[in-house]
């Protein structure tokens, strides 16, 4: 009987193919796709409003120090694969390791993308809560800079890790690009040539007070770069379509 038993469940697991527990958008994938070894463990650094934990791994040791937002609007998740596929290729690119830190903030949102809120759960636009210049209170950004729990610890991150480039994923309606805050205009340019992503600065396409790339580019003078998905995009055709470049911006050649 306890052979049968096993017989059985062996069956069902070659047949299913998936574990139930693993992302949706794994599901389908061939089985040996899906089992890669595990890559650095999750450190919780913060959590949200609704206690949502605020995950970060790191990968590599090298000196340059790049730090990668799989998100920060929770109605924006076209950079999800993205994300969970980042560590695993930039581990195969040969001495990346050892010539990067890798720092992945999961994400920076994740109220907003339980409740696919473009705000965190108390309806403030989190990239509109950074103690830039231009910050502007007012309901949705805000009644003080650094007044939401989850801008606090993505500021505290990188004011803890100076990276030498931040890059966030975001989606834009009807339109995809890259977009640049501070000195990342060559970066920029580096990850236009490696995709086919136009190059828009900040000032010409939206105003964006307190945002992240105001307070990482202009404050801290930092580079930044805002990756602007198509909105609707499918996540595995996004990452394919920038995982050349998102690379090549990493490593910064």
């Amino acid at each position: 009987m306890r052979a049968l038993s096993c017989l059985l469940l062996s069956s069902l697991v070659a047949c299913v193919g998936f574990h139930p527990l693993e992302p949706s958008w794994r599901r389908g994938r061939p089985v040996e796709a899906a089992a890669q070894p595990a890559v650095t463990p999750w450190t919780t650094v913060g959590y949200s409003v609704e206690g949502r934990p605020l995950r970060v791994s790191r990968h590599g040791s090298g000196p340059r120090r790049v730090l990668w937002v799989g998100g920060i609007h929770g109605d924006e998740r076209e950079g999800s694969v993205a994300t969970a596929e980042l560590p695993a290729a930039f581990a195969a690119v040969p001495g990346a390791t050892a010539a990067v830190t890798l720092i992945i903030l999961e994400d920076a949102n994740p109220d907003g993308s339980a409740n696919r809120t473009r705000g965190n759960a108390r309806g403030v636009d989190l990239n509109r809560n950074y103690p830039a210049s231009n910050f502007l209170a007012g309901k949705n950004y805000g009644d003080a800079p650094l007044d939401q729990p989850e801008a606090r610890v993505l500021h505290d991150l990188i004011l803890a890790e100076r990276p030498d480039l931040v890059i966030v994923a975001h989606a834009w309606r009807g339109d995809y690009f890259i977009n640049f805050d501070g000195p990342a205009g060559p970066m920029a340019e580096l990850f236009a040539q490696r995709s086919n992503f136009p190059v828009k600065a900040s000032d010409k396409f939206a105003p964006t007070p307190g945002s992240l790339g105001s307070w990482v580019g202009r404050t801290l003078g930092l580079p930044i770069l805002t990756l602007e998905y198509l909105r609707g995009t499918d996540p595995e055709i996004g990452w394919a379509n920038t995982r050349a470049a998102i690379l090549a911006v990493i490593l910064g050649r």
